[in-house]
Order: structure tokens, then sequence, then C-alpha cells
């Protein structure tokens, strides 16, 4: 039985082989990589799902800078380990990321990624039209999605980090975590 949760340290080494197992080192040369590099994702809003313990799925969300002065998420990277296709998980996945930024009182989600697929879930191009990624990237994959009315109105620029202050005392996961430099050396080494 699949189960959906919040992600906990204890699942960063598999998060990471599902990763590489999805996207490869190239998931590392992507511009939304850059937003993610040395940052925590959104505070409860890392999800991953499970069967029967093992790591099966996982989306997280990051703060940004939907241009100047303006904050929203990026999701991203979402992934499913690819015995898990096709059954709903990575819906499950989303929605329920949706969901809890909704009720944490965020307004509006952005990513890159493919309309076919994200459609469904009420993002579109129409409300990026004036933003840009730091780096290369197609610009009618970056969607949006507004959770409150009117939070992109007028957005423009490029997207940034938001800069949050460190933890005074991290620990060995949330370094992991966090380092985006080290990732395939962490990576490298657990396996």
């Amino acid at each position: 039985m699949v189960i959906i949760r919040e992600e906990r340290f204890a699942d960063v080494a598999a998060r990471e082989a599902l990763l590489e197992k999805a996207y490869g080192v190239e998931r590392f040369a992507k511009t939304s990589e850059r937003l993610r590099e040395g940052q925590l994702p959104a505070g409860g809003l890392s999800l991953v799902a499970t069967d029967h313990g093992a790591l099966v799925g996982t989306v997280r969300l990051w703060n940004v800078a939907a241009g100047p002065g303006r904050h929203a998420l990026l999701l991203g990277p979402l992934a499913v380990h690819p015995d898990y296709r096709n059954r709903g998980i990575g819906t499950a996945l989303v929605r329920r990321a949706i969901a809890r930024a909704r009720l944490a009182g965020h307004g509006a989600i952005l990513l890159v990624g493919d309309l076919a697929y994200y459609g469904r879930f009420g993002f579109s191009a129409a409300l990026t039209g004036a933003l840009r990624m730091p780096g290369r990237y197609e610009p009618d994959r970056l969607l949006a999605l507004e959770l409150k009315s009117g939070a992109l109105a007028g957005t423009r620029g490029v997207i940034g980090t938001i800069r949050t202050a460190e933890p005074k005392r991290v620990g060995s996961a949330t370094r992991i975590a966090a380092d985006g430099g080290q990732r395939r050396a962490l990576m490298k080494r657990a396996a």
C-alpha cells in the first residue's frame, strides 16, 4: 500500500537514489537546480510516497522570488520509481503538495514542465509571460498556478532564490539536504 507522507531526514539517501534513477546526473545541469542549490525546501512541503517502507516517489517545493519583491514556490523535482509509474502516485504527490501549499498560505507555485501533464492541476503559461528563469529553459514550459487569485498579477523579471537564515546548528542530514554542490559525492559514498 502506497502512503504519502512528509519527507524525513532518513529519506535523503533513498530520495537522491530515486532522483538519480529518474533523471541521472543531468538534473544538476538544469536551470531549476540553480534555484535549489544550497537551499532547504519550503517548510512542510517535501513529500515522499512509500510502499512497505521503500521510497517510490518524491516531490519538493522551494521558496523563490517571482521577480522583485514577489514570493512564490518552485515545484520540483517530481519523480516516481519506474516500477510504480502510471499508478497515480505522481498525481497524488502533486495534488497533496498543492493542497499543503494552499493551507500554508502560499500564493503561487511555479515549475518548469510539460503542460500536458501539469495542466490537469491548473498550471498554465498564461501567468508566466513576463517571468524568466535565470538560465536556459523553454519559455512555454515555465508554468504557474495561483493559489490565491492575483498572486502573480504584474510579476516580471528573473525568478531568483530567497535566502533564508541558516540554522545555527546543522546536522549531517540537513547538510546533505541543503548542499547541492556535494550531492553527487555523497551519493557515491552512500552507494
